[in-house]
């Protein structure tokens, strides 16, 4: 796969190290949300990529080089647990719902994606996203992985591969579709073995329910899946959107839900499931609302979004520059009738935000995830409009933020995930570095002044608006 990075971002040149070097970051305030605790003017001591202590002072004399934090905040570097690397963000990435092949090829769509990964990994940096979770996508998407473990300036990555689904989608199928029609249990568990030579991180399930495709008659699918991919020890995360479709995929052994319930408040027995499973679940609030705005011309992209965002994406999502004959039923529809688009995507909020706040005061483990690629969810700064949308269902700053980085990292498993995440000894040097307190207002958290990858120091001034 042909990588460049289009995105000449100054984090390219302002690195403050070419390499992991032995740093001191001192008089900071040290925020780990995995246990809450919050040290004053302490002292996160780094060598070699990983986090060699941490002092409440500077008590001792350090032979490296020392940064001076003092009046900042730092943090586990943020964690999206659901991203998409086979789709841009713009407004021709998902001709399987909205059909632009007219205006830009889907075969063309693909290529610009495949050009600008290492821009999409910078813009994740860029936004103090130190991991990502990919939750499915075609076989090239192990390429991304390769990709991003041989760039320094790029998030750590954990990647599924294509989806298992009970429906296809012959418009993303150009050869090496990211969504894969199974029609029976045995075909579902050779699948499984040809996933697993790659050493997928996740299999994941698109579990859709329609009037054409009842919740029970995928499930002997989903159980196959799960059989063999645990026979494996490899943990399957499952799209599923609605109540008794989620349920029935915990009830199969699912690890992860990838998505909100939305069709219905949870009841407390799919709580009580979740938390004697210890699911974790990703609640991508944000996607839920771009597709609708983004056809009805209501695009509410935040300030971070516009300001590190692909601009070429952005750009694209006016559809009013598109030809009207040339504008598929679905736009011309949420154009005609923009109200009703938006009453669409309150209602889902009316469930999903207290279906969210419900399982978070249960004690669910929570993961925060964008499901960003998707049309008009910016691959990067649209964690911060989930951050916003989880402040809407009442979650606070500190578990906003554990969402994002010590929950989020049990999600990303493997032998990563248990040294990202927090604050401590032995740990990935993976910080975020901020200009004011998050606690105080979940809208600091993107008030960036640099960021910490594998022990590099990339400061973020340069790449502001």
């Amino acid at each position: 796969m042909k990588l460049r990075i289009a995105f000449a971002f100054a984090l390219s040149v302002f690195a403050l190290a070419a390499h992991a070097e032995k740093i001191a970051l001192i008089g900071g305030t040290v925020i780990n949300p995995a246990d809450g605790k919050i040290t004053r003017n302490a002292t996160v001591f780094v060598d070699n990529g990983r986090i060699t202590n941490i002092a409440a002072n500077m008590v001792m004399k350090f032979g490296g080089r020392t940064i001076d934090c003092a009046g900042k905040f730092i943090l586990p570097g943020y964690i999206d647990t659901h991203v998409h690397f086979f789709q841009s963000g713009d407004l021709f990435t998902r001709p399987d719902g909205a059909d632009l092949n007219s205006v830009r090829p889907y075969k063309d769509e693909v290529a610009w994606v495949k050009s600008h990964v290492d821009d999409v990994f910078v813009r994740y940096l860029r936004s103090g996203i130190t991991s990502v979770v990919d939750v499915g996508g075609p076989f090239w998407n192990f390429e991304v992985r390769r990709a991003a473990n041989a760039t320094a300036k790029a998030p750590r990555v954990a990647v599924a591969g294509p989806l298992i689904s009970s429906v296809s989608r012959e418009k993303l199928d150009l050869g090496d579709p990211p969504i894969v029609k199974i029609d029976t249990p045995d075909q579902a568990r050779e699948f499984v073995r040809k996933l697993a030579e790659q050493k997928p991180d996740l299999v994941k399930i698109w579990y859709i329910v329609d009037n054409d495709h009842p919740v029970d008659s995928f499930r002997p699918i989903v159980r196959a899946t799960i059989e063999e991919s645990h026979a494996r020890k490899l943990r399957v995360a499952v799209h599923a959107t609605e109540l008794e479709t989620a349920r029935a995929a915990v009830e199969e052994g699912a690890d992860v839900l990838v998505h909100s319930v939305i069709d219905k408040p949870v009841d407390d027995a799919f709580v009580k499931l979740l938390k004697d499973r210890h699911i974790i679940l990703c609640p991508t609030l944000v996607v839920f609302e771009r597709y609708g705005r983004t056809f009805s011309h209501q695009l509410n992209l935040t300030p971070e979004e516009k300001a590190w965002g692909n601009p070429e994406v952005i750009a694209s999502l006016d559809v009013t520059k598109i030809p009207k004959e040339k504008l598929p039923d679905r736009i011309k529809n949420a154009l005609a009738k923009p109200d009703e688009a938006l009453d669409r995507i309150k209602k889902t909020y009316d469930v999903a935000l207290p279906n969210l706040k419900k399982l978070e005061d249960a004690g669910v483990a929570i993961a925060a995830g964008t499901d960003a690629g998707n049309i008009g969810t910016i691959h990067g700064p649209a964690l911060f409009r989930e951050f916003q949308l989880m402040k809407e269902a009442g979650l606070t700053p500190m578990q906003i933020l554990q969402c994002a980085t010590a929950n989020a990292a049990k999600l990303f498993g493997g032998e990563t995930g248990p040294h990202i995440g927090s604050i401590d000894k032995g740990n990935f040097a993976d910080l975020v570095i901020l200009k004011s307190n998050p606690i105080d207002d979940i809208k600091n958290a993107s008030d960036i002044d640099s960021v910490v990858k594998n022990g590099i120091v990339y400061p973020a001034n340069p790449l502001g608006p």
